[in-house]
């Protein structure tokens, strides 16, 4: 499997879903005893429905917080645990209704906290959160780590209004555990399947996240990227996925990979939601420090950038082996060519890949290297039993039947066999992938691009828990994850019923221009489908 690909394409016997959870959640979730007394939201209501569409029917008393976060509890209920079970949500927030009601009767007294206010989310499962929920990266050895304090994102969320329904699934360790590891999967959480086909896996790592989004048991959720973890499942699960400029939204009380290309972003079902997320997110962080580099340039409100012309006069450099790949995804993006070009956007084709393969592995002894060293330090002050890397490989081995029955932890293995960050291999790979960013930049420049473009990546992967996943096509995530610049995916079409994404990328904090020109795509092009839970291929 190439190197660059474990992160962004990649049981059966996990313990699923916390909490007895579900089965009681409408006598037990709730301060009030008589769920039955509420004003009903039916849950087929939820399909495709966005931000602004919840407000107003909030504002217009039509629905509520709590009817809303009742109808999605319902739904994943409906739809994740029963019907095609999709198995995207680990942990279900046991407080959800809870926080719904206190955010209703502040909309009573007119306490507004923005757009968000009231919004049921759903967060990835390495994503700390200071509640009664496990923070576990999909990992059996941490069950048990209930954390005293929220991730910073996961409080600036709160602080705007949202509802945190509960975690996702994700491809265990986000997809850092085994070369031969299959997207989606996790040893406590099981197999998460993709909405569209459900014999196929949905990508990751934030494989639960682009799933749940997809099938509308959200109306966004949070994702994590270190190399195409937000941007390849939203683009296999139909969706708009934003990967910020590193440093916009802070990683303190993120399980971590890598110091140098770890972020958290948007999933949502469209580029106004997505804007409106990504907002939320921002801000300064003592405790990560990358978050001093976005002041005066990170915004909380993104949304007076989506505008129709967003791509008049834009010049994008499109990836030309992109035009060279599988009929079926060429002739998708060659439609989308011709939508830019409708636009008012001029279009180039540009040679970046093969720059890119220079690089050789270097960006993956990068993260061999940051992976022991942050791991190590987040679980030396967590609540999990385990304190080291060392101790988590020993914790796997010792429970093999359960941690480990399908794929190893090679990369694990390897990982702890590196040294600390003062090596000189880490010091010379560190180095290359740095000097990556002005290969970029002056792409950028030779041509007077605004951005660069191509195929997120290809259809989603057949789920193979005995071969792990394959190379599924083209993928643009591997230029913007080392340069640490913004990367957002929007819908551009199906290929035999699967979503495939096109991809907008330029400098660090453009995430402005991008966001126009990916609405501005959007809204021209309308090529978001809502999922059909097709068993296979064949029907």
């Amino acid at each position: 499997m190439n190197r660059r690909n474990f992160l962004r394409t990649g049981s059966l016997t996990g313990v699923g879903l916390t909490a007895a959870g579900l089965i009681s959640l409408q006598a037990s979730v709730h301060p009030l005893n008589d769920l039955s007394a509420m004003r009903d939201f039916p849950s087929e209501d939820l399909e495709e429905i966005t931000i602004a569409q919840l407000q107003k029917k909030m504002q217009q008393g039509t629905a509520t917080s709590v009817s809303i976060t009742k109808a999605y509890l319902e739904r994943i209920q409906k739809m994740d645990k029963q019907g095609p079970h999709l198995n995207t949500v680990i942990e279900i927030n046991p407080d959800a209704l809870i926080i719904a009601d206190g955010l209703d009767k502040e909309r009573k007294q007119k306490k507004i906290r923005g757009p968000l206010h009231g919004i049921p989310v759903l967060v990835k499962d390495n994503i700390n959160t200071g509640d009664k929920m496990m923070t576990t990266a999909g990992s059996l050895a941490l069950t048990g780590n209930i954390v005293k304090e929220d991730a910073f994102i996961m409080q600036q969320l709160r602080d705007a209004g949202v509802v945190l329904l509960g975690k996702t699934n994700l491809s265990e360790w986000a997809n850092f555990r085994s070369s031969r590891s299959a997207s989606g999967w996790s040893s406590r959480g099981g197999q998460t399947r993709c909405p569209y086909i459900l014999d196929r896996n949905p990508s990751g790592s934030s494989a639960g996240s682009g799933s749940a989004t997809a099938a509308n048991l959200c109306v966004v959720s949070v994702g994590t990227e270190t190399d195409g973890s937000i941007v390849s499942p939203a683009a296999v699960n139909g969706l708009v996925g934003i990967k910020p400029t590193v440093g916009l939204w802070s990683r303190s009380g993120i399980i971590p990979i890598s110091a140098t290309q770890d972020t958290a972003g948007p999933m949502a079902r469209t580029v106004t939601d997505a804007a409106i997320l990504l907002g939320a997110g921002t801000g300064e962080d003592p405790k990560d420090a990358v978050t001093r580099e976005s002041s005066g340039k990170a915004l909380k409100d993104y949304t007076s950038f989506l505008t129709s012309d967003g791509l008049k006069g834009k010049r994008i450099g499109v990836e030309k082996s992109h035009l060279e790949e599988a009929p079926d995804l060429v002739s998708l993006l060659k439609t989308a060519i011709k939508v830019l070009e409708a636009q008012g956007a001029t279009v180039v084709e540009v040679d970046l890949l093969s720059q890119l393969e220079k690089l050789g592995h270097v960006e993956y002894q990068v993260l061999l290297y940051e992976f022991k060293d942050g791991l190590n330090r987040y679980l030396a002050s967590s609540e999990a039993k385990i304190k080291t890397l060392k101790e988590l490989i020993a914790f796997n081995q010792a429970n093999e039947s359960k941690a480990m029955p399908f794929f190893k932890q090679e990369i694990l293995i390897e990982s702890e066999a590196k040294g600390d960050l003062k090596s000189k291999e880490y010091i010379d790979a560190l180095a290359k992938t740095l000097a990556f960013r002005k290969t970029i930049t002056d792409l950028l420049f030779a041509f007077k691009l605004d951005a660069l473009s191509g195929i997120t990546n290809g259809p989603a992967c057949c789920i193979d828990l005995v071969n792990g996943d394959y190379g599924n096509g083209p993928s643009l995530s591997t230029p913007a994850a080392i340069t640490g610049f913004p990367h957002i995916t929007v819908p551009m079409g199906l290929v035999h019923g699967l979503p495939v994404g096109i991809s907008f990328y330029g400098q660090a904090y453009s995430e402005p221009a991008l966001i126009a020109m990916a609405f501005s795509y959007e809204q021209a092009s309308l090529r978001r489908r809502k999922p059909v839970f097709q068993k296979d291929l064949l029907g």
